[in-house]
């Protein structure tokens, strides 16, 4: 165990008799990237008791429900090396574990870490502009860096850098006097300096080097219990977003459960530890295909690293992210995108471009994003759809040649209209099983045109035609069953056996259905599956190849020409692990 400095020593025994703060009054995957190990977990809500009643829940939940956008920053003494160690410079937030380097080596780049820079106001006015409703800053990362000053540690701003100063409390006021909501990030497990933090790929209690090896609990007990309640009494934040719980169990996963009291209202994710649910899911750097059930957060990096690094240049372009937003709103989700900061203190510039871009769109845009609720379809080829009451916000990426745009709806229309040009109306004509807009020859916006359907009911649209489908495998594990695939959920999965490397997985939709396309969901497991797939229908003349690919453990969705077919068969081969899909849904044209 370290022992504190004599003056965190007096910080610490007097934590307990700090006051509690009232909230201010305010109107490609990375060579870094963070592992999100599988945990059982349940749905009992952080930030309010057990007894917590659905109508308080949502209460709890409705403003980030309503927010949709919000800011990820990922922000520490990494940036000093922004990348870059000895002969690569590939590394990100986890250059100290990639690269194993000594505590002791590690510990010196804080005396180059002085963001002298940092404006937070000017931050918060970023992500403000951006159409941003929240934002999630790293209190601590895997390193065991604090940015503020913590009675539990001489490794944080105030004693280790020439800076000394909080970097957290005037981002709070600058956040909120902005009115945005405010969260920290904090690694509640996997700490790499500080003796008996978790490092993921060791046993518990060891490590690369011999300063950072030690007891788990001493390291919960005399570092992340004291900084979760630091946090949770300094700052009057509105987010807990707990990441990687590596060697965490159901015990060590209560002692910091039990802090969460310290905030009432409080909202927290679903990385804590086993048995613990948090309020919110997190998919990490992908769009779920088929969404998921409850509330859940897309977590994004614009290029491929969340640390800062200066050598990367790989950035998604600004009609990509805004493509993901509408996508993920379209499936009920939020979008929580990340900035690596300098260590001087500065958003790079390529992150600020795409960030104005993004509120640009959202300033027109808006209205078909926040406070929206999933829309009723699992698949458009043109886009994708958001609602709100009796309107469905069609987001069309690819405008249609024809001027008519086909919506797959049974309902009647009311009325149909273009975002941005209220007075402008557009005619729709009613056919069995969709509705059709007749549309102007060219999109009003090229990367998303937003057109607003008005509807009259509940939208009743065709059911998949992989509902009431059945599935066969070539081969599965215990428990694993093909079934699984067509559940609607996602949340179970098929798995070929361990051994196996190649699988195949067939579809009987017992009737000839017109198909035009498929998505796939994988599991969601660590270290992510990386297969090759090959799509195939059962046509008069044998199986013919309707789309192949691969993936990156995250799913894929595959387009082709209309087909009538009854059978389809996905092949996978996988290089690691056993192949395997989570959900799988066939589409047909609209």
């Amino acid at each position: 165990m370290l022992t504190p400095h004599s003056s965190h020593a007096l910080r610490l025994a007097a934590l307990a008799l700090l006051p509690f703060v009232s909230p201010l009054q305010s109107s490609v995957a990375a060579p870094d990237a963070e592992p999100t190990a599988g945990v059982t977990v349940d749905a009992t809500p952080v930030g309010a008791s057990s007894v917590e009643t659905p109508a308080a829940r949502d209460a709890r939940m409705r403003w980030w429900r309503e927010a949709k956008f919000g800011l990820f920053i990922h922000w520490g003494v990494y940036a000093v090396p922004a990348g870059a160690y000895g002969d690569k410079k590939t590394y990100g937030e986890w250059i100290m574990h990639s690269a194993k380097i000594p505590v002791a080596e590690y510990r010196g780049f804080a005396a180059k870490f002085n963001p002298v820079k940092y404006d937070p106001t000017l931050w918060a006015e970023i992500a403000r502009d951006a159409g941003m409703r929240y934002v999630v800053i790293t209190s601590k990362h895997h390193d065991g860096f604090a940015l503020y000053p913590s009675a539990a540690t001489s490794w944080d701003i105030e004693d280790a850098t020439p800076y000394r100063r909080d970097l957290l409390g005037p981002l709070v006021k600058a956040a909120q006097s902005k009115g945005l909501k405010i969260g920290f990030y904090y690694s509640q497990a996997q700490d790499w300096i500080h003796e008996g933090g978790a490092k993921s790929g060791f046993q518990e209690g060891g490590g690369w080097d011999e300063a950072h090896k030690g007891s788990f609990d001493s390291y919960l007990r005399n570092i992340a219990e004291p900084q979760v309640t630091e946090l949770l009494t300094r700052y009057p934040i509105d987010i807990l977003w707990w990441d990687t719980p590596t060697w965490m169990n159901a015990a060590r996963t209560r002692q910091l459960a039990a802090l969460t009291k310290l905030r009432p209202g409080l909202i927290t994710n679903n990385r804590l530890g086993t048995g613990f649910g948090g309020d919110t899911g997190t998919p990490e750097q992908f769009v779920p295909v088929t969404g998921f059930k409850g509330d859940w957060e897309t977590c994004m990096t614009m290029n491929g690293h969340w640390g800062y690094n200066a050598a990367d240049d790989r950035w998604k372009s600004s009609s990509e992210l805004i493509r993901k937003l509408a996508d993920i709103c379209a499936k009920g989700g939020n979008f929580l995108l990340n900035v690596g900061p300098t260590a001087e203190g500065e958003f790079p510039a390529p992150c600020v471009e795409r960030l104005c871009d993004m509120g640009r769109w959202l300033r027109v845009n808006g209205e078909s994003i926040y406070g929206t609720s999933a829309g009723p379809f699992a698949h458009l080829s043109w886009g994708v759809a958001t609602r709100k009451g009796d309107l469905l916000y069609l987001h069309v990426f690819d405008w249609p040649r024809d001027g008519k745009l086909r919506v797959p709806v049974r309902n009647k229309a009311k009325a149909a209209w273009l975002m941005g040009s209220p007075g402008s109306t557009l005619s729709v004509a009613q056919e069995a099983e969709r509705l059709v807009i007749s549309v102007p020859a060219q999109a009003p916006d090229p990367v998303d045109s937003v057109v607003v359907l008005q509807l009259s009911g509940e939208p009743v649209v065709q059911p998949l035609p992989t509902v009431g489908a059945t599935a066969t495998a070539s081969a599965s594990q215990e428990g694993s069953a093909a079934a699984n695939v067509l559940d609607g959920t996602g949340e179970r999965r098929w798995r070929a056996p361990l051994e196996t490397k190649v699988a195949s997985l067939e579809i009987d939709l017992g009737r000839s259905v017109d198909l035009n396309g498929i998505g796939c969901d994988e599991p969601d497991v660590w270290p992510r599956l990386r297969q090759k797939y090959v799509v195939e229908g059962l046509g008069a003349d044998g199986w013919i190849k309707l789309t192949e690919g691969s993936t990156e453990g995250h799913g894929f969705k595959g387009a082709f020409g209309q087909v009538k077919l009854q059978k389809v068969r996905i092949t996978l081969e996988c290089a690691k692990g056993a192949p395997g899909l989570a959900e799988v849904q066939l589409y047909r044209p609209e």
